[in-house]
């Protein structure tokens, strides 16, 4: 990949965005064809997606971390923008795709005719999250940022309603405070270095003169606090469990990859920035992301059984993922090996396909027309926010046969894979977790015992909370079977056959995923890379006079 520019690398930003655009001369009517476009570039995404992953996995001359570059106007970095693709970018362009058809799909069934634009705002929601995985740029990734925020506001606020508008209200606040802060954090950085590229930041931090350190440190802070309020960090978290619970299955369902944007960019310009070769910058910021991260894991199973609904008990698992992989990010930076932020890793793919589909399946086993769940609570939420206010749903499709059979299959996959249970894979990123915990001396043992305790705690309260929805739907019903549509549990079923071949495959995944860590930990490769990628003028051949 690093003979030339590479023209694949910019196709999963330009995709979504000229099918987003496409879509808006459409009249709102014609639902159909929105659909099969916006399918139709999902789809290609996904190949796309995959064919940059086999391109990144390296070779023998790059050590086995093999990444490529696209200079946007073919300005040398780091004057011009440029988009990356290393494992980890690839690995989380597979990921918002895997994610993004079953719910793309799962909207066919009626909820994308709750609204106008849906297919354009999934399919600009789509070009941010790409944007900003592929993104070599702080002020680009503050482009990005902003493209994925604004369509988000208008997927969220999707169908009206009045719990629709509270949670939208409560959720665009807060992402345009994180925006002012992410704004301010980039200014200053900026103000110190003269540069807000990646990669040039990597290798100006460790010879930086260490009066313009606590400036930059406070840049850096400022910017951290916005991604982690988009990763959901206790304690301003407030606004997660409420705007995931309120807003359309698919989108409930495609916003679980939401939160993984902050935690990449956490991942990422932390390794680049403070690593073990950034001087005395080193670490910083880790003990924040240890403490935020462990916090953020006990407030998200106490809300696991605490919450007597599936919709708010589905969005607190939102919050245990992200906790556990703050937690992994802070102990990797702060030391911890390779086979750590691996296992953490593994855990990030499996989590994030199960919180996908028990979204999914939220509306679908508390369908009251079928009685198999006319209350999936004995008491409301503190909150009164266990009512859904959904529009009638038009029937589109053909119902399935066995429907009690497959969404309590599909509801025990998503129960052992966030529970960490074996066979499922969630079992297998736990123990790789919890091993490179317990082997690192990076940490006190007393933290890395406590958050060994914590993570068996969070696995245990997910089981008894997951454990008491479903034998309040499945058990305590009255016998009548609902009406589920194939279209509504196809996406679930999709996502939990991802689930079983990330089990299947566990050591290859897991193998990937350590090559990934290592790449990681190994900043220069990416920094060294990016500063010296080649022009398309200096790649062309010189023609004789």
């Amino acid at each position: 990949m690093n003979g030339g520019p590479d023209h694949l690398i910019i196709a999963p930003i330009l995709i979504p965005f000229f099918a987003g655009a496409l879509m808006l001369l459409y009249e709102d009517r014609r639902r159909r064809a929105k659909f099969f476009i916006s399918l139709a570039a999902t789809v290609a995404l996904l190949f796309v997606a995959i064919e940059l992953l086999n391109r990144s996995k390296g070779n023998e001359l790059s050590g086995g971390n093999d990444i490529g570059f696209y200079l946007l106007g073919d300005w040398a970095s780091p004057f011009g923008i440029v988009l990356v693709i290393d494992r980890l970018s690839a690995m989380m362009l597979v990921l918002s795709s895997l994610v993004a058809i079953p719910a793309l799909v799962y909207s066919a069934a009626g909820w994308n005719r709750q609204g106008q634009h849906f297919h354009s705002m999934f399919m600009f929601l789509l070009m941010g999250l790409n944007g900003a995985f592929l993104t070599g740029d702080l002020f680009n990734l503050f482009v990005f940022f902003e493209v994925l925020l604004a369509a988000s506001y208008g997927m969220l606020l999707h169908g009206g309603g009045q719990l629709r508008v509270r949670a939208g209200l409560h959720y665009i606040a807060v992402n345009l405070t994180a925006s002012l802060l992410f704004l301010l954090g980039v200014a200053i950085i900026y103000g110190v270095t003269g540069t807000l590229n990646m990669a040039q930041l990597s290798k100006l931090v460790p010879l930086m003169a260490q009066e313009n350190r606590p400036l930059f440190h406070a840049g850096a802070a400022l910017m951290g606090l916005a991604f982690l309020i988009k990763a959901g960090i206790w304690p301003v978290s407030f606004w997660l469990p409420l705007a995931y619970q309120a807003g359309a299955a698919p989108v409930a369902a495609l916003f679980a990859i939401m939160t993984k944007v902050g935690i990449y960019v956490l991942l990422r310009l932390s390794m680049l920035m403070f690593g073990t070769a950034a001087g005395i910058s080193s670490g910083f910021g880790a003990e924040v992301l240890i403490a935020g991260g462990m916090a953020t894991v006990v407030f998200g199973f106490v809300g696991v059984l605490a919450s007597q609904g599936l919709g708010r008990m589905a969005a607190h698992l939102v919050l245990v993922s992200s906790g556990t992989l703050l937690a992994v990010n802070g102990l990797a930076l702060a030391g911890g090996g390779a086979a750590l932020l691996a296992g953490g890793l593994f855990y990030m793919l499996n989590s994030t396909l199960a919180t996908s589909a028990l979204f999914l399946l939220i509306e679908p086993m508390s369908r009251e027309e079928g009685g198999i769940a006319a209350m999936l609570a004995l008491t409301a939420d503190a909150y009164g926010l266990d009512e859904r206010e959904e529009d009638s749903q038009p029937e589109v499709g053909l119902a399935i046969p066995g429907t009690l059979t497959v969404l309590g299959l599909t509801f025990g996959a998503c129960l052992l894979v966030l529970a960490g249970l074996p066979p499922m894979a969630g079992f297998i990123g736990k123990v790789a977790i919890l091993r490179g915990v317990l082997a690192t001396d990076a940490v006190s043992p007393a933290v890395g015992w406590a958050f060994v305790v914590l993570l068996l705690l969070a696995g245990l309260a997910t089981l008894i909370g997951l454990v008491r929805i479903g034998i309040q739907t499945f058990w305590a019903g009255d016998g009548i079977v609902p009406r589920v549509l194939a279209l509504e549990i196809a996406p679930a079923l999709a996502l939990t056959a991802l689930m079983l071949v990330l089990t299947i495959k566990a050591d290859d995944v897991l193998r990937y995923m350590r090559a990934t860590a290592e790449a990681l930990h190994a900043p220069a490769i990416y920094a060294d890379g990016a500063l010296g990628a080649p022009r398309a003028v200096d790649a062309e051949p010189e023609e004789e006079e």
